[in-house]
């Protein structure tokens, strides 16, 4: 895991929904809260955003692309040096110009039939990222819906996955104090809405009072 130095200060969490009328919806787990907001990841002043990256950390299409155009080239630098990361895992630079501190570059898998581990290897991305979010001391951070692009995984399966590998990670790690969704178009939104609304109702979800 690769530890980056923090800056002092912390930028407070703005409400995507209020500043922009996008549709929002957010849940309390323990005390840190889970969002959802239909919106460009870019954009966001979290303190960390995530980065649905390839093996090579070199940049492509999609979330990828915009993120390293958004930010410049100082992150594709960073993404050089460290040399790559395995799937299912992640790796962290600085923001470089975007309101967010920091890149975190997680590699989800390519699926294929659901039963070539993909569903293991996206949630190692979603954990391995809120593990270097706690290792750096970030309380906020935003993901977009890791290998639902090009890598072809389905919506429905990939939101059961990151919304449950969230939920497990901050019922025991109340440092990080906000993880948002942000989810490109309004298809997006809505399967990642429904399956919290199902969460919520089945009761998976241990909620509480943010701190």
């Amino acid at each position: 895991m690769r530890f980056l130095p923090l800056r002092a200060k912390i930028r407070p969490v703005a409400d995507p929904a209020r500043e922009e009328g996008n549709r929002f919806m957010k849940v309390t787990i323990n005390r840190s809260v889970l969002e959802l907001v239909e919106g460009d990841i870019t954009l966001q002043d979290t303190e960390a955003i995530v980065n649905a990256a390839n093996p090579s950390l070199l940049g492509g299409g999609g979330v990828d692309g915009a993120i390293h155009r958004a930010g410049g080239p100082q992150i594709l630098e960073e993404c050089k040096a460290i040399g790559g990361c395995p799937t299912g895992e992640a790796r962290i630079t600085s923001g470089g110009r975007l309101k967010a501190r920091y890149v975190i570059h997680a590699v989800g898998p390519v699926y294929k039939d659901g039963r070539q581990r993909e569903p293991e290897w996206l949630a190692g991305a979603y954990w391995s990222s809120l593990e270097l979010a706690s290792l750096n001391k970030i309380k906020s951070v935003a993901f977009p819906a890791i290998s639902t692009g090009v890598y072809g995984y389905p919506m429905e399966a990939a939101a059961e996955v990151a919304l449950t590998t969230v939920r497990r990670y901050l019922e025991g790690h109340p440092e990080i104090q906000r993880v948002r969704f942000v989810l490109f178009g309004t298809m997006a939104y809505e399967v990642y809405e429904r399956a919290l609304r199902a969460m919520k109702e089945e009761g998976r979800l241990k909620e509480g009072r943010p701190m």
